[in-house]
């Protein structure tokens, strides 16, 4: 469907899409009533939701809906307004990637959607959170959460004779960070399973308002110290956009070098943490050590070992020098082949494959319904890569090739995540080896206005709405990782397999719970 087809489905104008090009966003003006229409439009066109974006205007509620087209396309913004008292009609029911975003936004912000399957209790757990207490809103106050919450209570999804409600979590032994899992069983098999995330919620969207643009930078990267460099980039793309800051073309490039080590690394990590959950000693030290090399190299080179702090308004806080870019490619694609080694062997060991394959699926269809991202929705033959269908930093010069498969199960997502390494790997060289001379860090100007920034985060698509004050400051910032988007189809990957299989399946995601608690 080319953008005017899709436009005069939408009941628009034609001629707004005239000179729309990749990295550009179409905002289009719709009254409430029309969101279904157009949901159900861009439900059965090539259009991903990135998220929703809610603003509170004084009286009224701004909602955006913002849609990556593909290849070549500009994002399409659905907006509206709404009064504080009135509903919003839900889109979920034709389009039901935006399921937990409207839920969000109904317990952060207090608006109701009509006709939603399931409201309330979702970010703010009612053992824990009053009901009318709505932390994003401008007169929130602290006190406002002091009131007596009210138990919780699992729901239990099986009833049978002989069926129990197993939990796991949200403590865990390790590092892991907080989430539950209801498991319903009649035997050794997953019968239902509920994801419950959100235990730390630490308002990081409420906390950037009114912070100086760099200051917001440090604060994203927090969300998820894994991934710290992809969701900044996002953040701090959106910032120059909206302050209309052109960034030095040294700085353009050295940011998508950094982000494919991060990549590299990402995946390797997640390797690792497969590797581990089938038990298997030697194979996780291993990739482990390749973890660890990469994140030497990342402090050696830019002072962090998860890159805090390198991104900054404008370009980077530091430079590379060119011979620096060079070996540090070196380094990394030498960690890259010694990840591929072990791999091979993987590849080729039974046991390990019989723990994978054909466990854990996700067909096409679900993948597409739940708007999947990375390389959870690759493996499903979902393709989608922001580098590729709305390019940014140098990605439109160094033309990344994104893995794929068909089958949607645990075997199919590792090699995914194996290519995709491999491919981070080929593309340090190329970038190091095309830097161009001059500065890394331009002039950042702040002024009154709004953007959308984006990156393709080694989860997956992430997206940042901004808008800065007249004096710089954050008046708004929304956060859409890709965590938020592929954990929503999570428990069905797991239901029908059996109890060992589930941290397998839990591993091959590749997830951060910590993106959720933003």
């Amino acid at each position: 469907m080319t953008l005017p087809e899709l436009l005069q489905a939408l009941e628009c104008d034609p001629a707004l899409g005239a000179g729309a090009t990749a990295g550009s966003v179409l905002a289009l003006p719709l009254p409430a009533t029309r969101l279904p229409h157009a949901a159900h439009v861009l439900a059965r066109a090539p259009t991903r939701l990135a998220g929703i974006v809610c603003e509170q205007q004084d009286g009224r509620f701004a909602l955006r809906y913002p849609f990556w087209l593909g290849a070549g396309l500009p994002w399409l913004e659905l907006v509206t307004e709404v009064g504080a008292g009135e509903t919003v009609p839900s889109i979920s029911p034709r389009l039901f990637a935006a399921d937990w975003h409207e839920r969000e936004i109904e317990d952060l912000f207090g608006l109701t959607f009509s006709n939603h399957p399931f409201l309330g209790n979702f970010v703010l757990h009612d053992e824990i959170w009053p009901e009318q207490a709505y932390p994003m809103r401008h007169d929130f106050r602290a006190q406002d959460a002091d009131a007596a919450p009210s138990p919780y209570q699992p729901r239990a999804m099986l009833h049978a004779e002989g069926a129990f409600l197993m939990p796991l979590g949200p403590v865990y032994g390790g590092v892991n960070e907080a989430g539950q899992f209801l498991l319903d069983t009649l035997g050794e098999d997953i019968q239902h399973c509920q994801t419950r995330l959100f235990y730390k919620y630490r308002g990081i969207e409420k906390r950037a308002e009114g912070m100086a643009a760099a200051d917001a930078l440090l604060l994203v990267e927090r969300m998820n110290g894994t991934n710290a460099f992809a969701h900044a980039l996002a953040a701090v793309q959106a910032m120059e956009r909206a302050a209309a800051c052109e960034v030095p073309p040294r700085a353009q490039v050295l940011r998508s070098f950094w982000a494919e080590l991060e990549r590299l690394r990402s995946h390797a990590a997640t390797i690792a943490g497969l590797c581990k959950s089938t038990a298997l000693a030697v194979p996780t030290s291993l990739a482990y050590q390749r973890v660890e090399e990469l994140l030497r190299l990342c402090g050696a080179h830019a002072g962090h070992r998860y890159l805090f702090g390198l991104l900054s308004p404008g370009g980077l806080a530091q430079d590379l020098p060119d011979a620096a870019a060079r070996t540090l490619a070196t380094a990394a694609q030498a960690v890259a082949a010694r990840l591929a080694d072990l791999a091979e062997e993987l590849l080729f060991d039974n046991s390990f494959i019989d723990r994978l394959e054909e466990v854990g699926l996700i067909d096409a269809k679900t993948a597409r319904r739940y708007g999947l991202v990375g390389p959870v929705g690759r493996a499903a033959g979902h393709a989608g890569d922001l580098r590729i269908d709305q390019p940014y930093a140098a990605y439109a010069q160094c033309a990344p090739r994104p893995a794929a498969a068909e089958e949607g199960d645990n075997l199919a997502r590792l090699r995914v995540f194996l290519a995709e390494a491999a491919e981070s790997a080929r593309l340090l060289p190329l970038l190091a080896a095309q830097l161009p001379a001059g500065t890394a860090r331009g002039v950042f100007t702040p002024r009154a206005a709004a953007a959308l920034g984006w990156s393709e985060a080694p989860a997956g698509a992430s997206a940042c709405f901004v808008r800065l004050r007249a004096d710089g400051r954050i008046a708004r910032l929304r956060l859409m990782p890709p965590a938020f988007t592929n954990w929503h189809a999570f428990h069905l990957a797991a239901e029908h397999f059996a109890y060992q299989d589930f941290p397998i399946i839990l591993a091959s995601f590749g997830l951060a719970m910590a993106e959720q608690d933003r």
